[in-house]
């Protein structure tokens, strides 16, 4: 239970740096580098499946997955661009903080609940993989949108 408690405040932490980066980001231009560089740096997270305590078996890769890009449409909804001073911005998105708190609290009720019947090991594997689940389709939406302006701006 000690595990679930403190991979559960490490997650709250991460939730609000999410949102203090978000709400930084809306104040600068964006580019694609800032879009497609965070799923890169997660997917080395993908080594913790090397140790057989995280691995996952087909039933659970395709439970994550699947909440993982569900998860994911909110965020596509809420991160739209615009042209401002001839550069491309993130809008900033009052839902947007309502919604990553959201699932930030269906995270937690979820990995307390199913510590109780499933390993540490594998659920830190499942919360890892539906995480990068719900990233990938959100930032392969805002690529498309920025090359979308990107082209509408720059001819």
């Amino acid at each position: 239970m000690n595990y679930v408690v403190v991979s559960s405040i490490g997650a709250v932490f991460m939730g609000f740096f999410v949102l203090f980066i978000r709400m930084k980001a809306a104040n600068k231009p964006t580019n694609l580098r800032k879009i497609i560089l965070p799923p890169f740096f997660m997917s080395s997270g993908a080594l913790m499946y090397f140790s057989p305590q995280f691995r996952l078996t087909p039933m659970e890769i395709l439970e994550a997955v699947i909440v993982g890009m569900l998860f994911s449409i909110l965020l596509i909804k809420t991160s739209q661009f615009e042209i401002r001073d001839n550069d491309i911005y993130l809008k900033r998105s009052k839902a947007f903080i309502f919604i990553l708190v959201g699932l930030l609290v269906v995270r937690v009720v979820l990995k307390t609940i199913l510590s109780s019947t499933i390993d540490i090991g594998q659920l830190s594997g499942m919360f890892f993989l539906l995480a990068f689940s719900m990233i990938v389709p959100w930032r392969v939406a805002m690529y498309r949108d920025f090359k979308k302006l990107h082209k509408q701006l720059h001819g």
